[in-house]
């Protein structure tokens, strides 16, 4: 099963860039779960306002919007791809790098591919 995860830090560490220490601490638990085939993809996300857009489909329509937003109460700081059994197993690998990044929050969603049946709710 693969899932998605993001993470968004606590209002506090918003724009603030990580510690040295914690970079080797994530360096060393991404370099763990790609080695054990579990991490998939991951990266660090700039806010909307630095580089990206907002974009809209409505009606046949679509619409490009750039920052900054100053309506933005949370900023979506990184993402993981990881390639796991379980729900379970993927809520555990989000406690591992909360515990390595520090406060925050994040989703965690599965990823259906062609193959894959959609889920009964």
């Amino acid at each position: 099963m693969k899932f998605l995860m993001i993470s968004t830090p606590a209002p506090e560490l918003a724009g603030v860039p990580p510690s040295m220490e914690m970079m080797a601490e994530m360096g060393k638990l991404i370099e763990e779960m790609t080695n054990n085939g579990v991490l998939l993809a991951t990266g660090g996300l700039l806010p909307v306002s630095m580089g990206g857009a907002h974009v809209t489909s409505s009606g046949g329509k679509f619409a490009v919007t750039d920052g900054p937003f100053t309506e933005a109460k949370e900023v979506i700081a990184g993402f993981a791809m990881v390639e796991v059994g379980s729900k379970e197993e993927a809520i555990e690998v989000s406690r591992r790098f909360f515990a390595v990044a520090g406060d925050g929050q994040g989703e965690i969603r599965q990823i259906m591919g062609p193959d894959d049946d959609f889920p009964k709710s």
